[in-house]
C-alpha cells in the first residue's frame, strides 16, 4: 500500500486557511468545533502536514466566507514572491503586526516603526542592546535631541484621537 505525501499545495492550502482564520478572529478550536475535528487537526491542517478532503475543505471555505477555489492560488501566472508573500502573512501574529502598521498614519511613525522592526530582526540574539538602544532613544527623545528620524513631539501632532481602524 502506497503512503500518501503532503504535497507543497497542500502547504499553500492551509497557509490560505491559517490567514482567513485569523484575519476573520477565529480561532482553532472555533473552526475545529465547526467542522467535526480537533484543533490539532487543524494545526496539521494549516502546517500542511494532512491533506484535506473535499468535503471537509468545503466545510472550511464555508466556516471562512470563501468559496472553495479562493483557498488556491493560481498556478505559475502570478509572481513567485506572491507564494512568500502568503507564507509570511501565515506566520503568527504577522497579520496582526501588519493591520497596526495600517492604522498608524504619520509617515514619521511609520518609518520609525519599519526601522524598530528591521533591528530587531537583524539583532535577534542581541535583544538586550535593542532594547538598551530604544531606551536611550527615548530618553534622548524626551530631552530634545534626535535627528529627522526621530519621532514628533505632543505639540506638532495633528490629532490625539486614536485612528478609527478595524480590527
Amino acid at each position: 500500500m502506497a503512503t500518501r505525501k503532503s504535497h507543497p499545495l497542500d502547504a499553500m492550502v492551509g497557509a490560505r486557511i491559517r490567514m482567513l482564520r485569523v484575519n476573520r478572529g477565529i480561532s482553532q478550536a472555533m473552526l475545529a468545533g465547526r467542522i467535526g475535528v480537533t484543533f490539532q487537526q487543524v494545526q496539521k491542517y494549516e502546517r500542511g502536514a494532512d491533506r484535506i478532503g473535499a468535503s471537509r475543505l468545503s466545510r472550511i471555505a464555508s466556516v471562512l466566507g470563501v468559496s472553495v477555489g479562493e483557498l488556491f492560488e493560481s498556478s505559475g501566472a502570478e509572481s513567485p514572491g506572491l507564494n512568500s508573500l502568503v507564507r509570511l502573512l501565515a506566520e503568527p501574529d504577522a497579520l496582526r503586526v501588519l493591520k497596526a502598521y495600517a492604522c498608524t498614519t504619520d509617515p514619521r511613525v511609520r518609518l520609525s516603526i519599519a526601522k524598530l522592526v528591521q533591528s530587531i530582526a537583524d539583532r535577534a540574539p542581541a535583544a538586550k542592546a535593542t532594547v538598551a538602544r530604544l531606551d536611550a532613544f527615548d530618553r534622548d527623545k524626551r530631552r530634545g535631541f534626535g535627528g529627522e528620524d526621530s519621532l514628533p513631539q505632543e505639540d506638532e501632532q495633528q490629532s490625539h484621537a486614536a485612528p478609527v481602524c478595524p480590527r
